[in-house]
């Protein structure tokens, strides 16, 4: 009898451990790749619309079932100071905004998947909802993209609108204040990360 229990307890032993490691094995994690990937940020002023473009951007993905599309965690994080107009005194009017001497990153971290749709083999429409910090301040926003898994490649193509001052940022101005930027905004992304 003793015998048998002990069978049983490695066996189950032996289950789980090889359960616990395919799990493990299964889990791919892929790194965004700064020089491919793409984050511009879209504006109004009572002037002319803007974008600034991210120079500099870092962010981790990790994947637990490509088939289904099940991710367990997904973090972007961008340099505040290496967004870039081409104009250098916007650029100086969006750092003292951001206030970049106190904030230099601003970042989304993933909090939930709320839901996934197949679109193709290797293509998912996904909504999610995640923590981002702007300027100091955090707020959990909601979000919808195309995630795509070719190979050793994942891409994320999306886009968010919201208000400035909902991360407590005042528009810009310029001009002795004759150049208003407008409140609203929108972050359109393509992010493709790598093992």
């Amino acid at each position: 009898m003793k015998h048998s229990i002990k069978s049983s307890v490695f066996f189950f032993a032996v289950f789980f451990s090889s359960l616990l490691s395919f799990q493990v094995a299964s889990s791919q994690t892929y790194s965004l790749n700064n020089s491919s990937s793409v984050l511009e940020v879209h504006g109004t002023s009572s002037l002319h619309d803007w974008v600034l473009e991210t120079e500099k951007q870092s962010g981790k993905i990790v994947i637990t079932n490509s088939e289904e599309l099940e991710i367990s965690s997904l973090s972007i994080s961008v340099q505040a100071e290496s967004l870039k107009s081409g104009k250098s005194s916007m650029d100086k009017n969006t750092y003292k905004a951001l206030n970049t001497d106190d904030h230099k990153t601003m970042d989304f971290n993933l909090s939930s998947v709320k839901n996934v749709e197949k679109l193709s083999d290797n293509s998912f429409k996904v909504s999610a909802s995640g923590k981002m910090t702007i300027s100091g301040v955090t707020k959990t926003i909601s979000i919808d993209m195309t995630v795509k898994i070719d190979g050793d490649k994942v891409t994320l193509d999306g886009e968010k609108s919201f208000k400035m001052t909902d991360f407590g940022i005042d528009p810009p101005k310029a001009l002795l204040g004759t150049i208003k930027t407008g409140d609203a905004i929108k972050i359109v992304f393509k992010s493709v990360l790598n093992k």
